[in-house]
């Protein structure tokens, strides 16, 4: 899964628009397709389906939806994208997987990006997978860089025949993009509590470890902001422009979704002033802390700079000075710094400093 915020394009500088060149990491699997055919009465799904079969799919009456897993393999993308006749700059844009979320008007079809989110615990990371959505008049084809499929709850709902199975591929479209979205507030509900911790490690006993792992958070936080903010603008088209591929009863749940991401955002704009916050919480507490050793150094000085003065005089060898030769002159300077001591301490406490 990429993790850096540049993809290196290295390999495409000079290519001409269009040319098939995957940019990413490259995965050790096979690009694999699954087709699902269903309409009010029937539902049929074909797992590993070649090209061809493919075409006869997409033959058939009802709605087909296309899930591809994979897009390393540009031969692969290239002869799914000529069966269903996209653009060659469409094929360029799914190879790199750097877009930002975006929605796109062809011919006959439209093309949606968006970015799957995941977190890892172990690591305490985010990953970010790039979403290809095609949708046309009755077909949706969508393609995933992993196997790890965040689309099984649309499978469900399928095989349970709910709404779904009476309307038409534009619903489809928005099932998915639903939830992708609904899986972010998975990933914050995760994130919330890896913060949630790290607050309490602060208020407690902050370590260096700790402001570490503030600057890791924010960093992880602006790669999210970055993966869901060009979202909002995608779905507030969806949900408003005039795409004839896309009925108004559609458009009413693609504004719910875009609720949804509006609630997201706002999510991460309260998680990153928290982050803020704590790291200057995490600075106040370190000053604090060195305040208080300030403090004592400060003290322990004071306390000392009579009775060092009072050395210093005693440790002078002059002649004729007179408490040299008093029987009780020793003792005498004991006490004395004795009680400057003790009564340098009294005044501290008492002014609350110790």
């Amino acid at each position: 899964m990429p993790r850096k915020l540049v993809v290196k394009r290295g390999k495409k500088l000079g290519a001409a628009p269009g040319t098939l060149v995957h940019i990413g990491d490259h995965a050790q699997f096979e690009c694999t397709t699954s087709v699902v055919v269903y309409d009010q009465e029937n539902l049929q799904i074909r797992e590993n389906v070649t090209p061809q079969t493919c075409h006869e799919l997409l033959a058939l009456p009802g709605v087909k939806w296309l899930d591809m897993d994979g897009v390393h393999q540009a031969a692969a993308v290239k002869e799914m994208g000529e069966l269903l006749g996209l653009h060659p700059l469409v094929l360029e844009d799914i190879l790199n997987t750097d877009q930002r979320p975006k929605v796109e008007a062809y011919d006959g079809y439209l093309y949606i990006v968006l970015r799957m989110l995941r977190f890892d615990q172990t690591n305490h990371q985010i990953y970010s997978e790039q979403i290809s959505l095609i949708l046309g008049k009755d077909y949706v084809f969508s393609l995933q860089e992993l196997p790890d499929d965040m689309f099984d709850g649309v499978r469900a709902r399928l095989r349970e025949g709910r709404r779904i199975r009476f309307m038409q591929a534009d619903y489809l479209a928005y099932a998915l993009l639903d939830a992708v979205v609904d899986h972010y507030f998975v990933l914050l509900e995760k994130l919330g509590d890896e913060i949630e911790a790290l607050e309490d490690q602060l208020i407690i006993e902050p370590q260096p470890t700790t402001l570490r792992r503030i600057h890791h958070f924010k960093r992880e936080m602006l790669m999210l902001r970055k993966a869901v903010w060009p979202l909002r603008e995608v779905l507030n088209q969806l949900s408003r422009d005039d795409y004839p591929l896309i009925s108004e009863e559609t458009r009413l749940f693609m504004r719910d979704v875009q609720d949804h991401s509006v609630h997201v955002l706002d999510t991460i704009d309260t998680i990153r002033e928290l982050l803020v916050s704590m790291l200057d919480l995490y600075m106040s507490s370190i000053n604090n802390r060195m305040n208080e050793v300030m403090k004592v150094l400060t003290i322990i000085a004071t306390v000392f700079m009579p009775l060092t003065f009072i050395a210093g005089v005693y440790g002078m060898n002059f002649e004729h000075m007179p408490e040299l030769a008093w029987r009780w002159a020793y003792p005498a300077v004991w006490v004395v710094m004795t009680v400057v001591s003790a009564g340098l301490l009294l005044v501290f406490r008492r002014k609350g400093w110790l």
